[in-house]
């Protein structure tokens, strides 16, 4: 039962309870579960309640099945595999405030973005919340042995995120509760190619996510070119469904906009990107982009990014550009998953 790692406390104590077991121990399997442990490692349950749990539930949601690490940077990109032979990626990525996780919501993606090596075979299905958390605790797991954990996520992995809404929520809502990894809301980003419907959604959830919308082009015709989204919702309806997110949260909200040589990257698109961007709360985050050979998309140069920058800051706009990591292990969303479907001739 995979869903058991993507379960609330009340619900294992629910389950513990039709098990005849005290409800309280629905509690201590939770902390026990989310500190990664394996059933016989959990030493506070009774040694009857173990075995059940390990002849009933005995198979991880998740485990790595790869994981390469960037001589350049330290970042770790990983291969998950599934119980049902799927595989997933997911990104370790350090920083001077600590590490950061990119998490898979989907197996591959339906939204089909040309930049993105996530989507070239599309949507195959949706993670439950327990392959969400299992992705979190089989990195806590790599990372023990430097005294380091998770302390941050980005929902930045494959698949779109309000594609998959209500395991999205669930998940967010089991490693953010206070007797599991007790993870700050504000630690974690959610990334949607941009679903205004979604956006409304998760405006009226109580919750402080930051908000980060895959924009990457200045006009809906841009856009249009590189992202089928931009076909169903035009960038000002997604804009207003970001500024009322802000009007509901109180969270400045993030636009990726990822450099691509020769489509979005002239300083006439950042002029008008500027344009676009006035009076809104946000704050832009410009990605120099991973070559994506499928697609002969290639990042924007170095003078391309200082320039960009440059004029997006004197029209007053918040911008910064993203380190880039990762480029010398396949690092953009979906490389590594390629590769290994290649290899197993899929």
């Amino acid at each position: 039962m995979e869903a058991l790692w993507g379960m609330l406390p009340e619900e294992l104590k629910t389950l513990m309870q039709s098990w005849g077991e005290p409800g309280y121990r629905g509690g201590q399997l939770f902390k026990d579960l989310q500190k990664g442990l394996d059933f016989d490692g959990m030493t506070v349950l009774s040694k009857p309640l173990r075995e059940r749990l390990r002849t009933e539930m005995p198979v991880p949601p998740v485990t790595i099945l790869e994981q390469h690490e960037s001589q350049e940077d330290g970042t770790v990109k990983l291969l998950y595999g599934l119980n049902d032979r799927n595989c997933v990626e997911g990104v370790l990525m350090r920083y001077h405030y600590g590490v950061t996780l990119c998490v898979s919501t989907q197996v591959g993606c339906a939204m089909g973005c040309l930049f993105c090596a996530s989507t070239l075979d599309g949507c195959v299905r949706n993670l439950t919340a327990a392959e969400m958390v299992g992705q979190v605790l089989c990195a806590n797991r790599l990372l023990k042995d430097s005294g380091e954990r998770v302390s941050r996520l980005v929902l930045m992995g494959s698949g779109e995120p309000l594609n998959n809404y209500d395991e999205v929520l669930r998940f967010i809502r089991v490693v953010t509760h206070p007797d599991g990894m007790n993870l700050s809301t504000r630690r974690i980003s959610l990334s949607t190619c941009g679903l205004p419907d979604g956006i409304r959604r998760l405006a009226k959830e109580g919750l402080e996510l930051t908000l980060s919308l895959s924009l990457h082009a200045p006009d809906d015709e841009t856009r249009k070119k590189i992202m089928p989204v931009a076909h169903r919702y035009t960038i000002a309806a997604t804009l207003d469904a970001c500024r009322a997110y802000y009007e509901a949260t109180g969270r400045r909200f993030i636009l990726e906009y990822a450099l691509i040589d020769r489509v979005n990257a002239s300083p006439e698109d950042a002029q008008k990107l500027s344009k676009l961007l006035k009076g809104y709360n946000c704050h832009v985050n410009l990605i120099a982009l991973n070559t994506v050979k499928e697609r002969n998309l290639y990042g924007a140069s170095e003078r391309q990014i200082a320039r960009f920058i440059d004029i997006l800051t004197a029209n007053g706009i918040s911008a910064t550009r993203r380190r880039t990591m990762g480029d010398d292990i396949e690092g953009a969303c979906g490389q590594l998953r390629k590769k290994r479907l290649e290899e197993n001739g899929q």
